[in-house]
């Protein structure tokens, strides 16, 4: 049990934040990532150490997240912000630019999965293309390639 209370401490504010990205409400984002730990630590004898633990951590986020938007019966918006590796400008400026901010949603709305969902999991939870590739079942290869090639979609649509 003290083991999971550090990865718990370790971990909280990782998960916390992709959570926070997926949902956009504080509010959701923190019951989500209690859920996530409840979860991992009901199932933390068949972590099989096959894959680091953020990744399995990140697994299990994404999975309460998906089950509260059907319960919630919303729409998935994992379009949420853009990084300045697209369009050189910091978070807060193209949030503080609307017509940006709209149009990068438009670009990735368009982009669909999985180029939507592995670019803002490398772009904004900052995983690695390892944790990418576990949580979808691929190869690291097949990471690296889906997010650049979601980065010159959305590159395209903003020229």
């Amino acid at each position: 049990m003290a083991d999971f209370e550090e990865i718990y401490k370790e971990y909280y504010p990782q998960i916390y934040y992709y959570l926070l990205k997926l949902s956009s409400d504080k509010d959701c984002a923190e019951e989500l990532t209690q859920e996530t730990f409840f979860r991992a630590l009901k199932s933390i004898d068949s972590f099989r150490g096959d894959c680091e633990i953020s990744t399995w951590l990140c697994q299990i986020a994404k999975n309460c997240f998906y089950t509260y938007a059907r319960r919630e019966k919303i729409t998935v918006n994992s379009d949420i912000l853009h990084n300045e590796e697209i369009t050189g400008k910091s978070v807060e400026e193209v949030v503080s630019d609307k017509e940006a901010y709209i149009k990068i949603q438009e670009i990735l709305h368009k982009i669909g999965d999985p180029y939507k969902e592995v670019f803002w999991m490398r772009a904004f939870a900052e995983l690695s293309f390892a944790q990418i590739a576990s949580i979808h079942g691929k190869t690291e290869g097949w990471a690296r390639v889906t997010y650049h090639r979601a980065k010159m979609m959305v590159k395209e649509g903003l020229e």
